[in-house]
């Protein structure tokens, strides 16, 4: 997997590598950030939203955990060292002695068992959104309290990186046989921070755990995660009432707030593997028609959208499925072959005029529904609208507050027209993008309602391919099918800028605003 470049643009100088790993941590002081928007509820297995994850990552650990000085390198977390068989169809792992939940409770494989357990098989009541990328793990082992076998049905290119996802909260066994929806409501982990309080609208705090595994650990002496977005966050930022926001800014804030801090700021940019997708509702008319929905992706001209946009909004680059650069992603030539893409936006919209002149609804009108978040949700969302006016379609727009927004979507019978949903995870793997095009029944995270069974065997096809030629070519395939049959659709990728006060440290930039959130290694110059 190529290493995704992050560009440091050192407003604040502090330049050489060198000069930063010379540095010694400071213990203490309290961490204040911004967070724009608040978790619908605590559970990591059923949430998809930085909202979530930026004020509750700290709580917890995970199996293992990307290394983010070294991004997208792997190591350990509460496994202390792994192996995978030959055949790639067992990994082992070694636990970690002597590590604590927060109620002061012994960590063992039991709770690692528990816990994936309730991810690829959720009881009822409980939801799971990364059931898929677990379907291949056949059976869990525990020999012992302190290792774990995993063992699968064939083999999956994913499956290291899965381990690694910042999602999979381990969560104590012994909790979530009392009550499996215990952590919606509950904070208990093994992280380096125990949960204080969250006072809905205003902030969440966490407090150093003095039992943290890790000898000297964390140096905070705690955070606080302050929810506010938009322009009083930016205002925030600037007057130094927070240190930094994790998700990204825009240019302009960017700008801003580069010339209010001076020598104060250090802003880092990045490629970001995240992209919002146009979902049409595939079981309410007329969107069950698939000239009605190619129609509304060919209307779009994604070349000039993200060169107007990169300008006002944190999106710059157009891709298809996967992020463009990434080794397993379309290139730009074929890219322009396929529905949605080309270049002549005229020749694009003369054919959506077409399709909708022929599937019966010309002057076709519907509500789409939007986050109520700014960057990028509301941008975005004026432009596609706009778009889409252009080919003689009138669109209500309708911006939600994120719990209700992701309540529109995944609420078992959907009313949602379309919908601006987002496409994020931690590192660029198919096995985990491609989740969003596969068939409801299959994924969770598909709020369009379709089933496909030949996307699902096409992915079902990649997902165990080791040969990078032939997971390519299967990968086209099932791209190509995906942008023709146009249940979901993307619209323009991301790009990943934050800045930050200096007197931050040890917070290292990844291409995923999900990764290095647990505050572990931060610590503040003061």
């Amino acid at each position: 997997m190529r290493r995704l470049s992050v560009v440091l643009l050192g407003v604040a100088a502090l330049a050489a590598a060198g000069a930063l790993a010379a540095e010694t941590p400071k213990p203490g002081g309290l961490l204040k950030f911004a967070v724009g928007a608040e978790p619908p509820n605590y559970d990591c297995h059923a949430q998809t939203s930085f909202a979530f994850l930026h004020p509750v990552r700290p709580h917890y650990n995970t199996l293992l955990e990307f290394d983010t000085a070294k991004y997208p390198a792997i190591k350990g977390d509460l496994a202390e060292s792994w192996t995978v068989s030959k055949d790639g169809l067992t990994f082992t792992f070694k636990l970690r002695k002597g590590v604590k939940f927060h109620d002061g409770s012994a960590f063992t494989s039991e709770d690692v068992r528990a816990t994936y357990d309730r991810i690829r098989k959720p009881p009822p009541g409980v939801r799971s959104l990364r059931e898929e990328s677990y379907a291949d793990v056949i059976s869990i082992e525990t020999p012992d309290p302190y290792t774990v076998v995993f063992k699968l049905s064939k083999p999956n290119a994913s499956m290291l990186s899965n381990f690694a996802s910042p999602w999979d909260c381990v969560y104590s066994a012994a909790k979530l046989k009392q009550d499996p929806r215990y952590p919606e409501r509950n904070i208990m982990g093994t992280g380096p921070f125990t949960f204080v309080e969250h006072v809905a609208g205003s902030h969440w705090t966490g407090r150093r755990f003095e039992g943290y595994f890790r000898k000297g650990r964390p140096y905070l002496n705690g955070y606080i995660a302050i929810f506010v977005a938009g322009a009083p966050m930016v205002n925030a930022l600037a007057a130094g009432e927070v240190l930094a926001e994790f998700r990204g800014q825009s240019p302009a804030d960017r700008d801003r707030l580069v010339k209010t801090l001076a020598d104060k700021a250090v802003v880092v940019e990045s490629p970001w593997v995240c992209s919002l997708v146009v979902t049409f509702n595939t079981k309410k008319k007329p969107f069950d028609d698939q000239r009605v929905r190619k129609a509304l992706s060919l209307a779009i001209d994604r070349w000039g959208g993200a060169q107007a946009l990169s300008r006002v909004a944190l999106v710059r680059h157009v891709g298809g499925i996967l992020r463009p650069g990434y080794d397993l992603a379309v290139s730009e030539k074929e890219l322009v072959t396929y529905p949605g893409f080309s270049k002549d936006i005229n020749a694009s919209r003369a054919e959506a005029r077409k399709l909708l002149q022929e599937a019966g609804v010309p002057n076709l009108t519907f509500t789409f529904t939007n986050r109520n978040v700014a960057m990028p949700y509301t941008p975005v969302g004026v432009f596609l609208i706009d778009q889409w006016r252009q080919v003689g379609v009138n669109v209500k727009h309708e911006q939600l507050e994120t719990r209700l927004y992701l309540a529109a979507q995944q609420r078992d019978n959907p009313t949602f027209d379309a919908a601006l949903d987002f496409n994020c995870d931690f590192m660029d793997e198919p096995n985990l993008q491609l989740q969003k095009y596969l068939s409801h029944d299959r994924s969770a995270i598909n709020y369009a309602q379709q089933t496909d069974r030949v996307l699902d065997d096409l992915f079902d096809k990649q997902s165990g391919e080791l040969d990078k030629k032939k997971r390519y070519a299967v990968l086209r395939e099932f791209e190509k099918r995906t942008l023709e049959q146009a249940y979901t659709i993307p619209t323009i990728w991301w790009h990943r800028i934050i800045v930050y006060h200096k007197v931050m440290k040890g917070w290292n930039m990844t291409p995923s605003h999900y990764v290095g959130q647990d505050l572990n290694d931060v610590w503040l110059d003061r």
